[in-house]
């Protein structure tokens, strides 16, 4: 009788080791509006302009135990453009730009993360934009993670990547050093 209690306890420790190796799964929370997808890019290397992307969704799969596990997946609305200004916002989803008619939609799906230390990394994945893939690198910051006052479980995160547009096909010449964008995607997920 002891034997078989010991093998129950064994498995059942079993089960819950290898329960908590897995990753867990995180909806972006757009709904709540805690998550952004912003850019800037030089005009004419005079100033910067500013933007985000409105609408995207997104999930990811995260354990701070096994970080080099986790992923994401992150789709943009690329109609939803917004500079702050109505009549630029035309232009960048026009055909010399974004074309968002014939490309309404971007997306970012992880391939690797690796760690850097306990709260950074890099993850890299493939970009598609304006119908191109590439593959890009972003700088990943942890932000925080733990309960919320609603009976969930949140974590967020911040990162960083530049990439030149032309290798994205969008090559309207705006000057030298107006062909890098930098992206800041602020992400902060809901435990499903």
């Amino acid at each position: 009788m002891k034997l078989k209690n010991f093998i129950s306890v064994a498995i059942l420790a079993s089960t819950m080791v290898t329960a908590s190796a897995y990753a867990k799964d995180y909806v972006i929370d757009t709904k709540g509006a805690h998550a952004f997808i912003q850019f800037r890019i030089q005009h004419l290397g005079y100033s910067w302009l500013y933007g985000r992307f409105n609408e995207f969704s997104g999930e990811f799969s995260y354990d701070k135990n096994a970080p080099e596990k986790s992923s994401i997946q992150v789709k943009i609305n690329t109609k939803s453009l917004d500079s702050n200004h109505a009549d630029r916002d035309k232009h960048l989803r026009s055909s010399d730009f974004l074309d968002t008619g014939k490309y309404p939609s971007a997306k970012f799906i992880s391939t690797k993360y690796t760690s850097k230390d306990k709260s950074s990394g890099t993850l890299e994945g493939k970009l598609t934009l304006h119908g191109v893939t590439k593959a890009i690198t972003i700088d990943v910051q942890k932000i925080g993670e733990g309960k919320d006052p609603w009976g969930g479980y949140r974590a967020g995160f911040e990162g960083t990547t530049t990439f030149n547009r032309e290798d994205f096909g969008i090559t309207k010449n705006l000057g030298p050093k107006s062909k890098n964008v930098e992206m800041i995607l602020s992400i902060e997920g809901i435990r499903k």
